[in-house]
């Protein structure tokens, strides 16, 4: 599943694409037909994203998007491909120079047209974002919020990081590579993280998920701890326990684990991150 800094990207490229001009929006499967008739021609006011969510807004109304497990955008200028198979919405514009550009969603967890409050809704369910904090020291207001939900629950540090509601864009792999970074056990129940740990632990999640944001990718090792110490990070070389269950880790050379958590595959050191 597509994480936080992925939708901040999408976000960014559709918004140069597509926002200030009319966009003739059609759901060549029809299982968005009536929301792309409504909005069809009109002008896309802006895209953002929070979290792992994706908002068009147009005038009062706005598709939001969950990519899910299986949702994928491909984009493309001039003439778009004959729609085929399951092709849940297509947008086609005249882009920002007056070339034509075109983008199609397929197999998303929701594509929904919503009003205003549904959207205020949406938004009140989701905890902060990384990426869109607000206030000075890497938004201490939104950090204090999470930390809130987090320091008052028994569930485990490695399933709260998950819950949108807590913290809003982290998934598997941000999850696995901070908990690792801050020497902190995925078993650890939330109300033993102290405002001592919680604190970098927040401001090392604000860092990667900007870099990811940069980058394109999500690389979360330190330059010292890579076996190629300069020049593009090597796949092999980006995460220190993410999908490197049985390898030595990184730092002491212990086996890294893995175990399910919350229906996903956790990854952790059990010798640099103790219960």
């Amino acid at each position: 599943m597509p994480e936080g800094h992925t939708l901040f990207r999408l976000a960014r490229r559709q918004h140069a694409a597509f926002a200030g001009r009319e966009v003739r929006v059609s759901s060549p499967q029809g299982r968005f037909a009536r929301g792309a008739e409504l909005i069809d021609g009109r002008v896309l006011d802006e895209v953002t994203s929070y979290g792992k969510h994706l908002f068009a807004r147009f005038g009062p109304d706005t598709v939001h998007v969950h990519l899910g497990l299986y949702g994928k955008y491909t984009s493309g200028t001039g003439e778009p491909p004959e729609p085929r198979g399951a092709l849940r919405m297509r947008w086609v514009g005249p882009g920002p120079h007056g070339e034509g550009v075109w983008t199609d969603l397929r197999g998303a967890t929701a594509c929904e047209l919503l009003d205003e409050e549904q959207v205020a809704r949406l938004l009140d369910r989701l905890g902060p974002d990384p990426l869109r904090v607000r206030g000075g020291a890497a938004g201490t207001h939104d950090s204090d919020r999470a930390f809130r939900r987090i320091s008052r629950s028994r569930t485990a540090v490695g399933a709260l990081l998950m819950d949108q509601s807590v913290v809003a864009g982290i998934g598997n792999v941000y999850r696995a590579e901070v908990l690792f970074r801050q020497q902190i056990s995925p078993f650890r129940p939330g109300r033993e993280i102290t405002a001592d740990v919680w604190e970098p632990l927040w401001a090392d999640v604000v860092t990667l998920m900007r870099a990811g944001a940069r980058a394109g990718r999500i690389v979360t090792t330190r330059p010292s701890d890579r076996a190629r110490r300069t020049g593009r990070v090597t796949r092999d070389d980006a995460h220190y326990v993410y999908r490197r269950a049985g390898r030595p880790c990184r730092i002491c050379g212990t086996d890294v684990r893995t175990d399910v958590m919350v229906g996903r595959n956790l990854f952790w050191c059990p010798a640099c991150q103790p219960d």
